[in-house]
């Protein structure tokens, strides 16, 4: 079940307060009937008035009154399980997340700009399967290969330099852990890889990786995020920016794009390279080129045509609102023989 309009949820904090209210006015009610004298005294002068029964009206009111709060959210529930078929290409992102991506020669960061061009190529999709991978010094996969592009987006939106404990940018295991994500059972040619990265590759040997990828029928295409120029890498502490990083000498470590190893690992994966820049990061030249692909025909089973259920709330409501007009908050004589609430068990045990 989901609800359309989840901010009137927030309504339910009105029951917190008239629950409060109620406790506090059933306290003063208390202290003041001990005022007038014994407390056991005073009920037998009121033999019609009842605790009971207030309380109950009240719960009655205030559950009439969370039901209609949750019909305005307007709940729904999935009333068909849709069944289709699909053409698309299975697609991994390999997304370098190591300390130079905080560089900021691509603005606002290579890293930022890199997790914006993503978001929107996310948008764009309607086919095709995604997959993402985060990497720094050991690869990690970070969405295996999926259609819940919403799902996508949202653990997109948790990629952060710290996600991975071990710097450095191993990118021949990154295309390894990607490769390992495909479904081989068929020989379509549609999978493809997007590296984005500065290319700085200090850990594997990233081209014989992408030759492998390439020779297994994945296509390997890199992204070069940042400028040729180089930049320095910014060090934070309480997302403030307090200097740049600096080696053992003391000297502030500037951070250059190494196109030239993106090229070559492009080159043997037979993929294209792009290097990004402040106006485009690129991933629009190589989906046009993944969409001369082969696609791949595939099942995708969604729940579609919600259906409002708010009306089940609303009748709830009404019962409850019926209900509570037909409890009475003095005993009648014809109640009190029924005992329905069992008060004059409660008072002989008194």
């Amino acid at each position: 079940m989901t609800f359309a309009h989840t901010y009137y949820l927030f309504g339910l904090g009105i029951i917190a307060a008239f629950i409060l209210f109620y406790v506090l006015q059933r306290i003063w009610k208390r202290r003041a009937y001990k005022k007038f004298g014994d407390t056991s005294v005073i009920s037998r002068l009121m033999p019609d008035v009842s605790e009971t029964r207030p309380l109950l009206k009240f719960i009655a009111l205030m559950l009439a009154l969370s039901f209609i709060i949750l019909a305005i959210a307007m709940p729904q529930t999935g009333s068909k399980l849709k069944k289709g078929k699909h053409k698309g290409v299975e697609l991994m992102l390999l997304l370098d997340v190591s300390n130079s991506m905080l560089a900021t020669d691509i603005r606002p960061s290579r890293l930022e700009r890199a997790k914006q061009a993503i978001s929107k190529l996310i948008d764009k999709l309607e086919n095709d399967k995604i997959g993402l991978v985060v990497f720094a010094g050991k690869p990690y996969t970070q969405l295996p290969i999926t259609t819940d592009y919403a799902a996508a987006k949202l653990f997109l939106s948790t990629v952060s330099n710290d996600i991975v404990p071990e710097q450095g940018t191993a990118i021949g295991a990154a295309i390894e852990t990607a490769v390992k994500s495909f479904n081989f059972q068929d020989k379509t040619k549609n999978k493809a890889i997007i590296i984005i990265s500065d290319g700085e590759n200090h850990e594997d040997d990233a081209v014989e990786a992408a030759k492998a990828a390439a020779e297994s029928g994945v296509y390997v295409n890199t992204i070069g995020m940042g400028l040729p120029e180089g930049s320095p890498i910014p060090e934070y502490k309480n997302n403030i920016a307090t200097g740049y990083k600096q080696d053992a000498e003391g000297k502030t470590i500037v951070t250059k794009l190494d196109e030239t190893m993106l090229q070559e690992i492009a080159a043997a994966g037979k993929g294209i390279y792009v290097r990004a820049n402040n106006t485009e990061v690129g991933l629009n030249k190589i989906m046009d080129e993944i969409d001369k692909m082969e696609k791949k025909e595939y099942d995708v089973k969604v729940y579609s045509d919600y259906e409002d259920q708010f009306q089940y709330f609303i009748a709830f409501a009404l019962l409850l609102m019926l209900g509570e007009i037909f409890i009475f908050e003095r005993r009648s004589k014809w109640f009190r023989k029924l005992d329905i609430f069992g008060e004059r068990k409660n008072e002989k045990k008194k």
